[in-house]
């Protein structure tokens, strides 16, 4: 893997989830209830993050309960719904944290990611986002969203910072 120095200093992971913690379809019941579907491969990438000691944070324009359930099962304590100006949430987010943008990767996959995309120290996106995202990536993971594309970037940042044998010694 080529070393980038700018993940070095990343503290914190930011998703948005329609496309990247799911598929980016809304499947709705008859009852007009929004289910989500999350992939398990993403929510372990997740934990190991937060048990070597990373945050976590999710930041979307949509709102909806399925998202504050996985957030809790998964001990994510930042999240961020309903805000179509992600930039501004952003900024929020970073001055409660007293961390510098250049702290964050975040992981995108349409065009309303791209204002914080382009403002983080490190933009992922998932491999079947928008060209636009693509091309403002540091990093394109081969998984597309919800189909283990967090893990894929959580394993790469994790490598990067020379950090994957103590995941893996989580197991041992």
């Amino acid at each position: 893997m080529m070393f980038d120095e700018r993940i070095e200093a990343i503290q914190m992971l930011i998703l948005d989830v329609d496309g990247v913690l799911t598929d980016g379809s809304i499947r709705l019941d008859d009852l007009g209830r929004e289910i989500k579907r999350f992939s398990c491969k993403d929510g372990l990438g997740l934990r190991l993050w937060q048990r070597l000691g990373y945050e976590v944070a999710i930041l979307t324009g949509r709102d909806g309960q399925a998202v504050q359930h996985r957030s809790r099962e998964l001990g994510i304590h930042h999240v961020i719904q309903g805000r179509m100006d992600k930039r501004n949430a952003l900024h929020e987010l970073l001055g409660s944290l007293e961390l510098d943008a250049s702290q964050v990767a975040m992981v995108g996959d349409d065009i309303p990611d791209l204002p914080v995309m382009r403002l983080v120290g490190y933009p992922i996106a998932v491999a079947d986002a928008v060209p636009e995202v693509c091309e403002a990536a540091a990093y394109v993971t081969t998984q597309p969203g919800g189909q283990g594309a967090v893990r894929e970037a959580v394993e790469h940042l994790l490598k990067a910072k020379d950090r994957w044998e103590d995941a893996l010694a989580l197991f041992e």
